[in-house]
């Protein structure tokens, strides 16, 4: 049986396996194996992105791509979790409903969101809309998916219970089925916005003029790698800080109901 890993040890851990992923970087950037206009080292990498940070490059500095990134992603994550949620909930709720709509939906949810890009092109250009189309096609189907297993797994014995006091569908459904589903719906959060992210940076790449997907796009075409790396960077530190927040909320919900183990 594995032996509890404490916080600190976890913190400790995680730090030497980016120091040894570090290491290996520089070495190989030292090493003259490649090029440097291919792999820069982290030191040049980290340097770029201070200097991204109040510098404009192809429009506007990183704080700025970001700010411009988090607000599609932003609109496109909150329209699939307005929309996904309560359709989940209500095809858990209404086997009728959830029998209309599931073919549909699980042949649709295998469709890789930058498969919509071309879509999102010709409708939107390269407006807001496309991307939010992208980052919604992305997010959409978690949400969806953990909130129907949560209204199937509510505890059968509360329905019923709240069926014998004659309660109304629309109360038990607001009352019993969305606490009791909770949970789930938090995870589906949770993997949603890390989808919803990943999905936003592809959709970037090709149809948006601002934004961190924009800005590696013109690095790549100015032979900037450490441009490039830069972006990654900062793509990785904000999709963490996504999951921190979110994983934050889904341990909170689990000790306030009793899951945490």
């Amino acid at each position: 049986m594995n032996r509890q890993i404490s916080f600190t040890q976890s913190i400790l851990l995680g730090f030497l396996g980016l120091a040894c992923f570090l290491g290996f970087w520089q070495g190989m950037a030292m090493s003259g194996l490649v090029s440097d206009i291919f792999l820069p080292s982290p030191v040049e990498v980290y340097e770029r992105f201070m200097a991204l940070l109040d510098r404009r490059f192809a429009g506007a500095t990183l704080p700025g791509h970001l700010a411009a990134s988090f607000q599609r992603f932003a609109y496109g994550f909150l329209l699939a979790a307005a929309i996904g949620i309560p359709l989940g909930l209500l095809m858990g709720w209404y086997q009728l409903l959830d029998e209309i709509v599931s073919p549909l939906f699980d042949a649709l949810r295998f469709v890789a969101p930058i498969a919509w890009v071309p879509f999102a092109a010709l409708w939107f250009g390269t407006g807001i809309g496309g991307p939010i189309m992208i980052i919604f096609a992305g997010a959409f189907p978690p949400c969806v998916i953990n909130a129907y297993r949560g209204a199937k797994f509510v505890d059968p014995r509360l329905i019923e219970a709240a069926n014998m006091l004659g309660t109304p569908s629309r109360r038990v459904i607001m009352e019993v089925l969305l606490p009791s589903s909770v949970p789930s719906i938090i995870s589906g959060l949770r993997v949603s916005a890390g989808l919803g992210w990943q999905s936003l940076v592809g959709a970037e790449l090709i149809v948006a003029s601002a934004g961190v997907g924009y800005m590696m796009v013109q690095g790549q075409a100015n032979i900037q790698t450490h441009t490039v790396m830069a972006g990654m960077v900062a793509i990785g530190l904000v999709g963490l800080a996504l999951d921190s927040a979110l994983r934050g909320l889904e341990r909170y919900i689990q000790k306030r109901r009793g899951l945490d183990h």
